[in-house]
């Protein structure tokens, strides 16, 4: 429950769409394979989050808000930034494999509000720093 407030106080809002194979070459990793998450949920970024590459690798929590004809899955998905938006302008926030759209969305073409959050970001606030932890010894 912690977690589920702690997003909703910190995350960002941008748009999600799909993209499909080919998925190689990537910005990232080139032609590796192994660069993919488990699930195949990944996504490519556009440029305000590309930043300069320094996203590649990085994970997000989404979640979908809406869009047309309701298209919004409950589900929370993690996904890992595998790639640069291919196309020129990109035309979402994030551009999801199918597999991770297909989690959050029951139209396969649908454009959605999302919300999203680093993944990172949330475990380093959740984890207390080490002048945070009482370590006296209780009686």
């Amino acid at each position: 429950m912690i977690f589920k407030h702690v997003s909703m106080a910190l995350a960002d809002i941008g748009t999600a769409t799909p993209y499909g194979p080919p998925y190689l070459p990537t910005q990232c990793n080139g032609n590796s394979i192994e660069q993919f998450p488990p699930g195949n949920l990944f996504v490519a970024v556009n440029e305000g989050l590309w930043d300069n590459g320094a996203a590649c690798g990085r994970r997000y929590r989404l979640r979908c808000l809406s869009g047309r004809n309701r298209p919004c899955k409950t589900d929370i998905i993690e996904v890992q930034v595998v790639n640069f938006c291919p196309k020129s302008p990109c035309p979402s926030s994030f551009l999801m494999s199918k597999e991770a759209f297909s989690a959050i969305s029951r139209f396969p073409n649908a454009k959605l509000n999302v919300e999203y959050i680093e993944y990172d970001i949330i475990s380093q606030v959740l984890q207390p720093s080490i002048s945070e932890v009482d370590y006296s010894l209780k009686f």
